[in-house]
């Protein structure tokens, strides 16, 4: 995903009207969180808000949440260079999102309380579950925020014209600092309001965009189809036909298999995603959060598909491959030529706003998953007032906050993909099965989500470790040495179906059944909502 962060063209960029686009962009967003963060004082203001947005601002929130800078360049410029194959990528991402509020996320929101080890430990062994899932919890927002830091630094000093490590490297820390700021102020109300913001000059940019494109072909999509096909002609491809990406060789093909089923199970149990869904009041706005944001997304990723072919047409993909950022300068290259520098900036400072909203999401996800989780009840097992973990829970803002901000800076001159991928390959594999297991099986046991937890996270990593995104190629992380034994650059295929089946096999030879009152009671409280409010208030 964070292929991306080098894609806007530096002979296009104006560092000054970048700059004054970010700082008023910055500026705005600040004050509206200083505003809206008054009064912010218990766990349920800091982690949800205080469960006072409506489903209409939720499901913005979500878009925000979900739609990455990946979504805007990456899809778009996979489109504009492969054609069918990269709009693959529109449909994957628009299903996972599907596949995510179909199974899990009303039900994880009326099972659960501030974060998913709520849910997962509710009719299971509290301390063991939590600390496995607080683990994983954790794992995932730090490779994330790795990725979207070290992504940030490239982005935003490529437009700004720093060229030097030591000024990327200063990049990275005042993104951080930023990232610090909100999240410390906000919590997850202040975060909302960004995440908001930035859906809307998202979707409205890529609307504004989309039409410009159509008017140019008389909203004619057939002929931009056309003139994107003729322009492709000389390359050899044909942006209509399958295969241009995928499916030059048995092991693409099952690559490609493994990807789609981490993509697509992976969003169903990203923590900053579900986390979400605890900011409402009620089961019925969680509903209406659902209808709004599949409206949104599904909206934003039609733009993708005619942003994608007007690029091919109006700027070829010989043009957006042999420039800085290949596939991925795409959307900018197209918005420098439909409005110039101005359009430039402002895609810019969306695409700078998108990563703020994602690394700040999962800032606040990772606090409240180490104090909720880990301090408030496993280490002082539950016997902790509000204000203690809020306060807990901003000092871990500050050290999470640094690490990303240590971690970016290492990891500015890699190729940061690979940890994009690691993050879905853990959350498809460490959360999910656990997950649909405590919600739709009874006889899931402790023994069966704590072993199908970590054998999905140490399988996840070791594949990934000795894949040929680690090692073994000119764009891997260490591309000096090569001790890739596994052949696909995503593990999903195999690491998601081992956690499923360790989670079966660890709860059918365990002798110790769990309560069943309290698997009865989740199985009310998760399909109703009912006792879901009372318990927030205790």
């Amino acid at each position: 995903m964070t292929t991306v962060l080098a894609s806007a063209s530096a002979d296009n960029a104006n560092p000054i009207l970048n700059m004054a686009i970010f700082a008023a962009f910055v500026a705005v967003s600040f004050g509206i969180v200083l505003r809206v963060s008054r009064g912010s004082r218990t766990a349920a203001d800091y982690y949800a808000g205080g469960r006072s947005f409506t489903g209409g601002q939720n499901g913005l929130a979500i878009s925000g949440d979900y739609l990455g800078a990946a979504s805007l360049m990456g899809v778009v410029g996979a489109i504009a260079v492969y054609g069918y194959d990269g709009f693959l990528y529109s449909i994957g991402f628009l299903v996972a999102w599907l596949v995510a509020l179909l199974l899990v996320a009303e039900l994880v929101r009326n099972a659960g309380k501030f974060t998913m080890a709520d849910v997962l430990s509710f009719r299971l062994r509290e301390r063991p579950v939590r600390t496995a899932a607080a683990l994983g919890t954790l794992t995932v927002c730090f490779f994330y925020l790795l990725a979207q830091m070290a992504g940030a630094g490239a982005l935003v000093s490529l437009l700004l014209g720093i060229g030097s490590d030591l000024g990327q490297s200063l990049v990275i820390a005042v993104v951080g600092a930023l990232m610090i700021v909100y999240v410390l102020i906000g919590g997850m109300k202040g975060t909302t309001w960004v995440q908001i913001i930035k859906a809307v000059l998202l979707i409205g940019g890529a609307g504004v965009m989309t039409v410009w494109v159509l008017v140019l072909y008389g909203f004619n999509f057939s002929d931009m189809l056309g003139a994107a096909v003729a322009q492709a002609g000389d390359s050899g491809i044909n942006l209509l036909q399958p295969g241009n990406q995928y499916g030059g060789s048995g092991t693409s093909k099952v690559d490609f298999v493994s990807l789609a089923v981490a993509l697509v199970l992976g969003t169903a149990a990203l923590p900053h995603v579900l986390m979400r869904f605890y900011t409402v009041p009620t089961a019925k706005d969680a509903r209406k959060s659902v209808v709004y944001s599949i409206f949104m997304i599904g909206l934003f990723y039609v733009f993708t598909l005619v942003l994608g072919y007007g690029a091919a047409a109006l700027i070829g993909p010989e043009r957006i491959l042999s420039a800085p950022g290949g596939v991925n300068s795409a959307v900018t290259l197209l918005a420098f030529d439909l409005g110039g520098p101005l359009l430039l900036g402002f895609i810019s400072a969306v695409a700078f706003a998108t990563l703020l909203a994602v690394v700040a999401g999962l800032t606040i996800t990772a606090a409240a998953s180490f104090a909720h989780d880990i301090y408030a009840n496993v280490l002082r097992r539950g016997k902790v007032d509000s204000a203690k973990e809020v306060k807990v829970a901003r000092r871990t803002v500050v050290v999470i906050g640094v690490a990303a901000i240590i971690g970016g800076i290492a990891a500015k001159d890699q190729n940061v993909a690979f940890l994009i991928a690691l993050a879905f390959a853990i959350a498809a594999s460490a959360n999910l099965p656990t997950i649909l297991y405590s919600l739709y099986w009874k006889r899931f046991t402790t023994r069966g989500a704590t072993l199908s937890m970590y054998g999905g996270l140490l399988s996840a990593v070791v594949l990934i470790v000795f894949s040929p995104v680690f090692s073994g190629t000119a764009t891997s992380l260490v591309p000096s040495a090569d001790f890739a034994i596994f052949p696909l650059n995503n593990p999903g295929i195999v690491s998601i179906p081992l956690a499923f089946l360790l989670g079966w096999i660890g709860s059918i030879l365990d002798r110790t059944r769990e309560d069943p009152a309290k698997a009865a009671e989740m199985d009310v409280r998760a399909l109703t909502g009912i006792g879901a409010e009372r318990a927030v208030e205790h």
